[in-house]
């Protein structure tokens, strides 16, 4: 669609999205009253709402009662709530059903820089052969090792990304990605399989060879859907669960 075709309210969207890409409204800060924005854009401040609506629900920004719209910030609560599905299994109706989530406790125990293999230079748009960024990451919850991720990132885009950097960041992987390079995650697609444990993944969660387990492949996504991660999580769901909350939007 054209802009010229495109509502207005859409337009606004997409200026906005622009400021926030550049950097011009920073993670966690901010952003200027509604009068001055629509003044600026030259909108109404219906239409501005109307904009703003659509990227609080598509958690690009958040509002704060009392203290306004701000810049969604990658933090634990966000990633607990947006991207990570794995919980103990309980049943519907189950009274513990309720209880707080457990954040992952997440062990890296490989990094480097490799080559694109055809696999990930497909999911990330790259070509064969370009560098990239691997890391692996065993994750745990109340101290058994539930999942082990598998993810890449293209070096061109996280340019002078270390071990040390990555492993001492203070917060999760993707609020890494935001503070550190300029790179949101807003939305991740995943494709989920059964498949069996091979020898790496039955030693690395503590199961015989060939045990079954879920296999996620997930492409991270920026704005203008551009890919910026490829994981392949293996988690074993013989205690836990993979868990999807389905909406749709009134």
């Amino acid at each position: 669609m054209s802009e010229e075709a495109m509502p207005l309210y859409r337009q606004v969207k997409r200026e906005l999205q622009k400021l926030i890409e550049t950097g011009h409204y920073g993670p966690d800060k901010p952003l200027p009253s509604e009068a001055d924005i629509s003044a600026g854009l030259r909108v109404s401040i219906g239409t501005l709402r109307h904009a703003v609506d659509e990227l609080v629900h598509e958690h690009v920004l958040v509002r704060r009662q009392g203290k306004g719209t701000f810049v969604a910030p990658h933090n634990n609560a966000r990633f607990m709530f947006q991207f990570f599905h794995v919980e103990p299994r309980w049943n519907f109706g189950d009274d513990d059903a309720a209880r707080d989530r457990d954040y992952p406790e997440i062990d890296c125990i490989a990094f480097g820089r490799e080559r694109a293999t055809e696999q990930e230079a497909a999911a990330l748009r790259i070509k064969v052969g370009e560098p990239v960024f691997r890391a692996e990451n065993r994750l745990a919850l109340q101290g058994r090792v539930v999942m082990h991720d598998h993810l890449s990132v293209p070096a061109a885009l996280f340019r002078n990304l270390t071990e040390k950097r990555f492993v001492e960041r203070p917060s999760t992987i993707y609020a890494l990605y935001q503070t550190e390079f300029g790179i949101t995650v807003l939305r991740a697609q995943e494709r989920a399989r059964a498949t069996a444990a091979d020898r790496t993944h039955a030693r690395l969660l503590g199961l015989a060879a060939g045990a079954p387990v879920m296999e996620v492949h997930r492409l991270a996504l920026t704005f203008g859907d551009k890919p910026v991660e490829y994981r392949i999580s293996t988690i074993n769901t013989q205690a836990h669960d993979y868990v999807s909350v389905l909406s749709k939007r009134a």
